[in-house]
Parts: structure tokens; C-alpha cells; sequence
């Protein structure tokens, strides 16, 4: 076996049978559902604790307007507001204090809210929700005009565009940019997560080899540049295995959600035949939304997104881990390192925010020339591929990336094969830039 594999197979060994790597490799997927879950399950708790809003009308007309609900109490009052304010100074029996001045159908600002504390926006929406309804329909009875409400109702388009995708072949196929855009993102994001992850981890895994005198035994039987390539292969390795279990743990909760949106195939007793068949399982659900959501889904190429998750992951952190490796070898600890590592976390953090505004513009020239140039191509590109991308887009873009990554890592070798054995002394930009003459 040879140096290198020997060097890859211990990296990936010790990586993956830590506890912390299983422990995060299951709990992330939770986690990331419960994220997205989160805003839901806060809205459905609410606050249910009552609100009592004292109201001065001096029209006398909105009362009416203001009725009660399960969460909010209108109590109406003939005092002034100096009075209201003084006896509820130190309770809490008072939320907020409705003042109408004059008629809000005239006056639009006739209307204010008092309160000891700041108001939240919930009670402030709700009474202005209340009095916009109730205004809006005493202007239409002012106008006199029969079936006035009808009318307006009725003119109302609800208009609902419907966005197809042509096939290679001409068939149309049911698209969705919302779904593109949401699933554009959280690829760019997902990819930028990786290569910044196990980047580090190269980086991070050097400074303590050399720290702890390791390094010196190991280069006395391998090549510093063996030594460089079995370590970022090796974390290389670690990070697809943890993308497949990820990856297994989608394509399952797709097929359940599939089999949840389309509660008529349960009963169907070709439910294994039609299981794996997107289409039939579009027609049989009663649902309009849920067969035009899998429509869309029909319309993702999700085995070219798979391939190329894969080849731009490997892209892009070979590319950056072989600088990781190089800056990791040139410092003697971890804190050394924030002058080296700016200059590489920079791109990617540019690629991040252009991923999001490619998601957003697929076409544009931002989004084009992100997706070809190899240091940010790994995100932006990801980014556009839920829109569909040319084929001669996606091949430049790889090629480029394999020659950056075959050029990095030459350069970062001759960083690595100096600076492994180099202690006691905090390089300067200078002194790499010998290191890459020698």
C-alpha cells in the first residue's frame, strides 16, 4: 500500500469513528428540520394572554368597530386621557389607551395609541385591522350604489400564473421559481458550509501535528507532499461520507413526504407500482397545491444536482484545503493564523452573497462569471443549477476548477514541504514568498 493511502486511510479512520463526527452527523438533519419548523410552531403557540384596551370615542360612531375577542377586551370611558393615565400608573390592568379624536373616514390620523410601555405590534395591527374594516365599508355605504361590496369582490382577478419547463424533447413540465430559488440557496449554502468545514479542519488537523512533534516522525518515512495530499483526501473522504448519509436521510424524508401529500395511494393496492412514479402520484392527489408542488418537483433535475454536489464539493475543497494545509504548516498555533486565513475565507464569503444574489438572478452577469471563476464557482454555480445551466457553463466551470486546484496545490506544496519543519518564527507574506522560489 502506498505512503499516501496509508496516510488517507488514518486520517479517515480517526475522523470518522470520533463521536463528535456520528454525533453531529445525525443531529444535524434534526436540527435543520426543526429549524425550518421553528417560525411554524411559534406562530401556532402565540401569546394567549388577554389584552385590555381602554378607548376614548369622541365621535360616539365605533363602537361597533371595536368588538371583543378571546385575546382582546375594548372598554369604553368618559374620562380624560390625563386621568386614564394616572389611576393605571403602577397596574397592569390597562394594555393600551384608543383615543378618536374626530371621524377616521375624514381624518385617517384622528386615531392614537397610549400605553406606559411600548406597544406590540399584534395589538397595534389588530385595532388598526378592526378600524380600517369598519371605515372602509361606512365610505362604500356613503357612496349609495347597490351590490357596491358584490361589485368589488367580483373585480378582483386572483390572477394565478402558471410556469411551464420545456424538456430536451418538448414536453412540458410543470415549474416553480419559488421552489428554485429556495432550493438554489440552500444548496449554495450547504456547499459553502462543506469547503469551509473540512478546510478548517485540514488546517486545524496540521497546526497540531506539528505542534505536538508528530510531523517530525511521520516526514522521516513520507514526502511532506504525501503527507499534505493523504491528510486532505483523507478529510475529503470524511466530508462525502457524511454528504451520502445526509443524502440518504433526504431521498427517505422526500419519499415519506411524497407518501403524506398523497394520502389516496395508501389505499390504492398498486401503491408499489405507483409508488416511484412522480406523475401518477401527482394525478392522484386530490390537492391542487400538493400536485402542483410534486409538478415542480418533476420539473428539478435532482441527479444532475446530486453529480455535481458531489464533483464542486471535491472542486472547491481541494482548492481551498490545500491553502488551509499550506498556512496551517507555516504558523505554530492557531492564533497565528487569522493574518493567513483572511485572504482564503474572503472569496468564499464573496461567493456566498453572490450564490444568494445568483439564486435571485440566475442569468445575470454577476451570476455567470461567479459560476465560471474557480474560486467561486463551487457556490454560485450550485446556486444556479436549480434554473438550469448550459452544458458548456458547467463544463468550463469544472475544468477551470480542476486547473486551479492542480496549480493550488503545487504552490501550496512548496508553503507545506518548508513550513512543517519551520518553528519559532511567525512568517511574513515576504518570507512565503520565498518559501515559493526555494
Amino acid at each position: 500500500m502506498s505512503k499516501i493511502g496509508i496516510i488517507i486511510g488514518r486520517e479517515y479512520k480517526t475522523r470518522v469513528m470520533k463521536k463528535s463526527f456520528i454525533f453531529i452527523t445525525l443531529i444535524t438533519p434534526v436540527l435543520m428540520a426543526l429549524l425550518m419548523l421553528a417560525p411554524t410552531l411559534i406562530m401556532t403557540l402565540g401569546d394567549s394572554s388577554s389584552r385590555n384596551i381602554t378607548v376614548i370615542d369622541q365621535t360616539g360612531i365605533y363602537a361597533k368597530a371595536l368588538t371583543d375577542s378571546e385575546k382582546y377586551h375594548f372598554i369604553f370611558a368618559n374620562q380624560s386621557p390625563d386621568e386614564i393615565r394616572a389611576a393605571t400608573k403602577n397596574s397592569d390592568a390597562l394594555t393600551a389607551l384608543l383615543v378618536i379624536t374626530d371621524t377616521l373616514a375624514k381624518n385617517p390620523k384622528a386615531a392614537a395609541l397610549f400605553s406606559h410601555k411600548q406597544i406590540d405590534i399584534d395589538t397595534k395591527s389588530y385595532i388598526t385591522d378592526l378600524l380600517d374594516d369598519f371605515t372602509e365599508k361606512e365610505k362604500l355605504s356613503a357612496y349609495n350604489i347597490p351590490n357596491i361590496k358584490q361589485i368589488i369582490e367580483d373585480s378582483k382577478a386572483n390572477i394565478d400564473i402558471q410556469t411551464k419547463v420545456w424538456s430536451d424533447s418538448g414536453e412540458e413540465k410543470a415549474g416553480s421559481s419559488e421552489l428554485a430559488l429556495i432550493l438554489g440557496m440552500v444548496i449554495a449554502m450547504l456547499i459553502f458550509m462543506f469547503i469551509m468545514t473540512y478546510g478548517s479542519q485540514v488546517m486545524t488537523g496540521v497546526i497540531q501535528e506539528k505542534t505536538s512533534r508528530i510531523v517530525e516522525v511521520i516526514v522521516s518515512s513520507a514526502k511532506p507532499f504525501e503527507l499534505m495530499m493523504g491528510k486532505i483526501v483523507g478529510v475529503a473522504l470524511v466530508g462525502l461520507t457524511q454528504m451520502f448519509i445526509w443524502g440518504v436521510f433526504v431521498s427517505l424524508l422526500y419519499g415519506a413526504g411524497v407518501a403524506l401529500l398523497s394520502p389516496q395511494l395508501l389505499h390504492s393496492p398498486d401503491i408499489a407500482a405507483t409508488m416511484g412514479n412522480a406523475e401518477q402520484i401527482a394525478e392522484a392527489s386530490a390537492n391542487p397545491m400538493v400536485s402542483e408542488f410534486i409538478g415542480a418537483l418533476q420539473s428539478v433535475n435532482f441527479l444532475q444536482i446530486g453529480v455535481l454536489l458531489i464533483v464542486y464539493f471535491l472542486g472547491g475543497y481541494l482548492l481551498y484545503a490545500s491553502f488551509f494545509a499550506a498556512m496551517g504548516s507555516a504558523v505554530d498555533s492557531e492564533t497565528d493564523t487569522q493574518q493567513f486565513t483572511l485572504p482564503i475565507t474572503m472569496p468564499m464569503l464573496f461567493a456566498m452573497y453572490a450564490g444568494i444574489y445568483a439564486s435571485q438572478h440566475p442569468d445575470s452577469a454577476l451570476a455567470f462569471w461567479g459560476s465560471i471563476i474557480p474560486f467561486t464557482s463551487p457556490v454560485v454555480m450550485m446556486a444556479r443549477l436549480p434554473f438550469g445551466v448550459d452544458i458548456w457553463q458547467i463544463a468550463l466551470s469544472v475544468g477551470l476548477l480542476a486547473l486551479s486546484f492542480v496549480a493550488s496545490t503545487w504552490l501550496a506544496a512548496k508553503i507545506y514541504r518548508t513550513g512543517i519543519l519551520m518553528y519559532g518564527k511567525k512568517p511574513s507574506w515576504k518570507e512565503l514568498y520565498k518559501w515559493l522560489k526555494y
